[in-house]
């Protein structure tokens, strides 16, 4: 159904932010007030945000105020939760900045299987609620990752090569269009815009709740192969000869890893460098355990597989706990041939201390069949993600950082599906980039239909057609 929240005498449009301040169930909080370097500050802690203001919002109601006076004031509007991938959007001068991070309600259906997430909800939010009912849903490999902006960007979690992309899994939303209008869209509803919201980000409207398909998973046999870096190049050619033995229950990830020499991580990493082998299977132990033997049998430092939670999933790919200062970008490749691996360990070992990850993430099975019904993203044609990030605590590491991750870019490129999936897009793409010519075309259409003065703002934007 569509349906347009109704505004009382009381809840007249605003015209001016101090009427929006007064308006909003949650709090607007404009430059030089109390707790403005705090509303402003994204999750990468090298994002300097300057909004016009920030809304806080709690409800549906304050989206609507948010966009009407948006508009009204000849603002733009940029939704934001946590704020993992904050930076191509900028500075976001002239931009009425929505920070969704009230809204975290989740509501689980165990008869039907399906989650209603609020906007702001974290991960962690719907994992936990959802395994009290011995299910899951496609969740990220942070557990502070927003719901809402990974689930726009497509999405890939630990079970995507047995149950796809994450925005496959989306039955329904509910978001608020550049005219103020609140949506509940779905495949009979604005299905245009359905299609154009699973995979296509934040481009088409501020959304205020999702409805996701969960799956009957309680446990996993899951873990870690962490081997001396120095072995990096004979341990990653063993994992690219594996993948092609493992099932689609199987997702796993080769990565290099170094770790900086802090005092609250584990002595026996803080300091070190490591070539792992992450995974997640959808298997008995024995059978695993029979999986993963010819990794085994190269003698890792350290094992931890063993049957774990889908609630520890999240902590699986070892990201930070908390914010942090960062840069880093992604590419998808093809051709998983022994060269590919020598480039990767190679470009590693010249770019040094500046990265703390490069990992290949295994793509294949359900990620690149897609669903018939899917969205604007509901495949992934590649055989692997790279995502490199680095730490940039000063300046000087920041430069740095960005001189490795173009080291990488060009080192990888001649693997290179010439695309990038969103969420590992941390820098400005091209639309064309991003979901290809066709797509990108009938995503601008789209957007022209609800939002032709370009009113939302999106981290990877799709402008208007004709504009």
């Amino acid at each position: 159904m569509t349906f347009t929240v109704t505004h009382s005498a009381r809840f007249a449009v605003a015209t001016t932010l101090d009427d929006l301040a007064v308006d909003l169930d949650g709090s607007l909080v404009r430059p030089g007030e109390p707790g403005w370097d705090e509303a402003r500050c994204a999750w990468h802690l090298d994002v300097d945000q300057h909004p016009a203001a920030v809304a806080q919002v709690r409800t549906a109601r304050d989206v609507v105020a948010v966009v009407n006076a948006a508009r009204q004031c000849q603002l733009r509007v940029a939704a934001q939760s946590t704020g993992h991938n904050a930076a191509p959007l900028g500075d976001l001068a002239g931009t009425v900045l929505v920070r969704t991070g009230l809204m975290r309600d989740v509501e689980i259906d165990p008869v039907t299987r399906v989650a209603r997430v609020q906007a702001g909800a974290w991960w962690m939010d719907v994992t936990n609620a959802a395994a009290e009912h011995g299910l899951a849903a496609l969740a990220g490999s942070s557990p502070d990752v927003g719901v809402a902006g990974y689930t726009l960007g497509g999405g890939l979690s630990w079970l995507a090569r047995s149950h796809g992309l994450a925005a496959n899994s989306v039955l329904a939303l509910e978001v608020v269009t550049a005219d103020g209008v609140h949506r509940r869209v779905d495949a009979q509803h604005d299905p245009d815009l359905f299609w154009a919201l699973r995979g296509g980000g934040g481009s088409f409207g501020v959304m205020t709740a999702l409805e996701l398909q969960l799956f009957p998973i309680s446990e996993v046999y899951a873990g870690v192969l962490f081997f001396p870096a120095e072995r990096a190049t004979e341990v990653l050619q063993a994992w690219r000869a594996w993948l092609p033995t493992v099932p689609d229950t199987v997702t796993s990830v080769g990565r290099i890893l170094k770790f900086p020499p802090l005092p609250d991580l584990p002595p026996h990493l803080a300091g070190r460098s490591f070539v792992v082998v992450e995974a997640a299977c959808q298997l008995e132990p024995g059978t695993a355990d029979q999986l993963l033997a010819p990794l085994r049998d190269l003698g890792p430092e350290l094992d931890t597989f063993r049957p774990t939670p889908v609630t520890e999933l999240s902590q699986l790919h070892m990201d930070p706990p908390g914010p942090v200062p960062g840069v880093g970008d992604g590419m998808l490749l093809h051709g998983l041939d022994a060269g590919l691996i020598e480039a990767f360990v190679a470009v590693s070992e010249t770019t040094g201390p500046a990265l703390l990850s490069m990992e290949l993430r295994q793509l294949g099975g359900a990620i690149h069949r897609g669903s018939p019904t899917g969205g604007a993203v509901a495949a992934l044609d590649a055989d692997v993600a790279l995502f490199a990030v680095g730490i940039t605590p000063t300046p000087e590491i920041t430069a740095a950082v960005h001189a490795a991750i173009t080291a990488v870019r060009y080192r990888m490129a001649p693997w290179s599906k010439g695309r990038s999936y969103l969420n590992f897009a941390e820098e400005r793409k091209s639309g064309d980039a991003l979901f290809g010519p066709e797509i990108h075309a009938r995503l601008r259409e789209i957007k022209s239909t609800y939002d032709p003065a370009d009113l939302i703002r999106a981290n990877q934007p799709v402008t208007p057609a004709g504009r």
